[in-house]
């Protein structure tokens, strides 16, 4: 798909049909959506720019993500997707900048850039140029990505609060074994959804947090003293976000942890249960093989009271270690 913004579309996001041979001379935002060959020609041959593949947005060496060639800046980074499915991913995101015009290439649809766009369609915006377009996405996609590490840390709150708030021990209580390790195995999937989440939008605060200072320091001639200053605060503020990420990193590897040693305490209460059972169980099976025995000479074998005496001493040989056990705590 390829859309466009211009100087008089007054922040209107506007499809182009594929039939269209060039593009408006006022355009400052060209907008490349799975763009198919037909359309990544007409940009080309309309701006003289090239526009980059998904492999090349793909490179993960600094020099091909930030780049200049021919008063043109080529930028990219990975942005977070789906964020609020069970699946997110990261997709590659190219920008294309001059002086007159910004060029994004990119193959998912991102709820930041369809943001921008109804903000811009919203509000009127004063700066209606290529950098302004440019500082208004980046804007976008770092508030975006703030909103995400904001559910994600109201999620792993929830599992904290599972975990070590509401007492773990007394929901088991009041459970079979078998719904508590199938809540705790829910719960590990959880914090490892999280934890994969986390460590997306890491790659994409990485991504930003080089374009930025790379767009200060080399476009200087591009930007207004506002837009430098927008600039640095969205800086700052990915500083701030990144180390917010760690934070939540480190609760990750913290609930990570508390999940599965709750898994091995249930794991080993099954145990302990089981050793239970198999130790009670021998003095009656130790009794019954006794007086199992086809001796012919036997003290109680012609005893009226022997069926009944060898019954309360099979009871007696099992409740004697349950007792024990109980005394000790181990029960």
């Amino acid at each position: 798909m390829l859309a466009l913004q211009t100087r008089a579309s007054n922040g209107a996001y506007l499809a182009v049909d594929s039939s269209v041979t060039a593009l408006p001379p006022d355009v400052v935002w060209i907008d490349l959506l799975n763009a198919d060959a037909t359309e990544i020609l007409l940009v080309e041959s309309s701006t003289g720019l090239h526009v980059p593949t998904f492999d090349e947005l793909s490179e993960i060496e600094n020099s091909s993500r930030l780049r200049l060639e021919s008063h043109a800046f080529y930028l990219s980074a990975p942005m977070i997707s789906r964020a609020e499915s069970t699946a997110p991913r990261t997709t590659p995101v190219g920008f294309v900048l001059t002086k007159d015009l910004l060029v994004t290439v990119r193959f998912e649809e991102l709820s930041s850039f369809r943001t921008f766009v109804e903000r811009s369609a919203r509000f009127d915006e004063t700066d209606r140029s290529s950098v302004g377009a440019f500082t208004g996405l980046m804007d976008t996609i770092v508030d975006r990505i703030a909103d995400v590490l904001e559910v994600v840390e109201s999620e792993l709150d929830d599992v904290s609060s599972r975990i070590f708030r509401t007492g773990v021990d007394d929901a088991a209580a009041r459970r079979r074994p078998a719904r508590e390790n199938a809540d705790l195995r829910k719960i590990l999937r959880r914090v490892g959804g999280a934890g994969d989440l986390v460590s997306k939008i890491r790659d994409s605060l990485l991504g930003i947090g080089r374009i930025l200072p790379y767009v200060m320091g080399q476009a200087t001639d591009l930007l207004t003293a506002d837009v430098k200053q927008r600039l640095e605060t969205m800086r700052q503020d990915i500083v701030s976000l990144n180390d917010y990420d760690a934070h939540l990193v480190n609760k990750v590897q913290l609930l990570l942890d508390a999940t599965l040693g709750l898994i091995n305490v249930e794991q080993n209460n099954i145990i302990k249960v089981l050793t239970i059972v198999s130790v009670v169980g021998v003095p009656p099976t130790l009794v019954a093989s006794l007086y199992g025995m086809n001796f012919r000479y036997m003290p109680e074998l012609n005893w009226a009271w022997g069926y009944p005496y060898a019954i309360g001493l099979i009871g007696l040989s099992a409740i004697v270690p349950l007792l024990w056990f109980k005394l000790r705590g181990w029960l």
